[in-house]
């Protein structure tokens, strides 16, 4: 068997490729690698160039879709601060279940700090940062601050 190192690539479908490509370039923050409008495709590096990428394909105005999920891998601090710069840039940042939320949640069994929100094609992207706390698989999902409530409480 042949072990994977790492996950290299993602790719989803977009119902207007302009609109997805701005979006991932403006608003995540992605590198446009190549645009190949023959194909309906665009390329984005996530980080530098040759480590990961995101590969969108265009659906057409098709009025069915499917919507995914794509975690990017980000530091702690951009986590924390990500519901706020979302906020700013007119998207809104959503916790665990979906809400509105101006906290990261934590994933307490990883442990991992994470926050949600939609690209306009409706899938679901996460800035997620690995935490060095010990995991806590019977916390569940909390709040950054419940997260900081627990960690006090065993110390």
């Amino acid at each position: 068997m042949i072990e994977a190192q790492d996950l290299f690539e993602v790719h989803l479908t977009v119902h207007d490729l302009d609109v997805a490509i701005a979006f991932y370039r403006d608003i995540v923050g992605l590198t446009v690698a190549r645009i190949d409008r023959g194909r309906g495709s665009a390329f984005l590096w996530i980080g530098s160039a040759g480590h990961a990428m995101l590969g969108l394909w265009s659906a057409g105005p098709a009025p069915q879709g499917i919507t995914l999920h794509t975690a990017f891998r980000v530091k702690e601090a951009d986590v924390r601060a990500a519901p706020a710069v979302l906020r700013n840039a007119g998207v809104t940042p959503l916790d665990f279940d979906g809400n509105p939320t101006d906290l990261p949640v934590v994933l307490a069994w990883m442990p991992a700090a994470a926050v949600y929100f939609r690209d306009p094609d409706g899938h679901l992207l996460e800035y997620i940062a690995m935490l060095s706390d010990d995991p806590r698989p019977d916390c569940g999902v909390v709040t950054w601050h419940e997260w900081e409530r627990i960690l006090r409480g065993s110390k």
